[in-house]
Parts: structure tokens; sequence; C-alpha cells
């Protein structure tokens, strides 16, 4: 049901320098992260390249406010802001086991870029009550219509992300979900978003199918 609403997934090939060739490491102890998301075996590692520096939008410092301005550290009381080795623990623990989503807030064109493996885009704009298929989306989340509202109970876990500490489309969906009453200890805050995942050179991939 997902699908229908634009949402696919992105997912990596292998294709990881040797470990004898590690020299640029997740963490003192981490090389790579291999992670099964249903089925497929998906790869984080960081660029190998030590003189590798960020080009285009990502590489930019500053832009116009409005539309762009730095976003508080929390998005919303009771929702919880992680790092980017949190949302490979998220992958590897809640989103394989089918519990959760790691959803890219972003709208189509910049998913369309590249984005985190295992994200699914779901843009902001989508959430918003406005949209007469909003209902249709929380209900794929996992939430049930209940006495006139909504029973979150089996709804899974999301973890959300955007462009970066400068885009608010995260902090957006986060409080369009909040509005319709699903519960802030089931939302996670990746605040860093996409930027900040280049910036550490971690693998970042095209989307190669909807």
């Amino acid at each position: 049901m997902l699908r229908r609403f634009g949402l696919s997934f992105v997912f990596t090939s292998i294709a990881t320098l040797p470990v004898t060739a590690q020299d640029v490491r997740i963490t003192q102890d981490m090389l790579t992260r291999s992670i099964t998301l249903n089925g497929a075996e998906i790869v984080i590692d960081r660029i190998q390249d030590g003189e590798h520096q960020l080009s285009g939008d990502f590489a930019r410092t500053s832009r116009a406010c409005p539309p762009f301005f730095i976003t508080p550290m929390t998005a919303a009381p009771g929702v919880t802001t992680i790092g980017e080795l949190e949302v490979m623990d998220f992958l590897e623990t809640q989103v394989a086991a089918g519990t959760a989503l790691l959803l890219d807030s972003r709208l189509p064109e910049f998913f369309g870029k590249g984005s985190i493996p295992g994200s699914l885009n779901l843009p902001f704009a989508t959430l918003d009550s406005a949209n007469p298929y909003r209902d249709d989306i929380l209900i794929a989340l996992g939430a049930t219509a209940s006495g006139g509202g909504w029973d979150f109970s089996s709804a899974k876990t999301l973890a959300l992300f955007g462009n970066g500490a400068w885009c608010d489309q995260s902090s957006r969906a986060i409080q369009h979900l909040l509005g319709a009453g699903y519960p802030a200890e089931k939302l996670l805050y990746y605040r860093g978003g996409v930027q900040s995942w280049l910036q550490l050179g971690l693998t970042h991939h095209i989307p190669t199918g909807g």
C-alpha cells in the first residue's frame, strides 16, 4: 500500500573496498555496516578518498532565510533527536524487523537525486491534514481508525530526515504527524539529514525503481 503514495526504497549494491584497504572507518571498531532489509543486503561505509570534498548544493554553507533557516535541535517535545550511528542502529534493528520506517521527508525531486540507503520517500506535504489521501497514508503506517479518531498502538516507529539542519521538511512532517495524534515516542528526528550524512562520506545512493 505504501507504493501507492509514491514511497520507494533506496537500496545499495555491495561495492566496498577490501577490509585491508579500509582506512576511513565508521567508528574505531567498525569498517562497514551490513544490513538486510526485505531480503536485500545494503552496505553502509565511508568514501575512502582522503581528499574527497562535497560539491554542489550540499557544499553550500549559506542560504537565504526565509525559506531556509537553522532548525532547533528538537523537532517537538517527546521526539528524540538522533545521529548517524543511531540511524544505522535503527535500520538494523527496527526497520529490518518490520516495526519501523526510515522516512526521507523531502520533495520527490530531492529524493530522486539520492538518499540514505534503506529510506522511503514520504514528502512532508502529503501528511498535511488538507491532503485528501492523508488518512490512507496513516493507515499504511499502521494506524487504525477508532471512534472518530486514530489508534496508533500498532503504528510503526518512524525516523524522519530532510536536507540538513537548515531544512524544515522533516520537522514539518513531524508536526503534521503529531497533529494527527501520532505518539511522539514513536517519532525520531535525524536533524543532520542528507548534508550531514554526505559530510561524513557515508553511502548515498540514487533510487533505482518506483
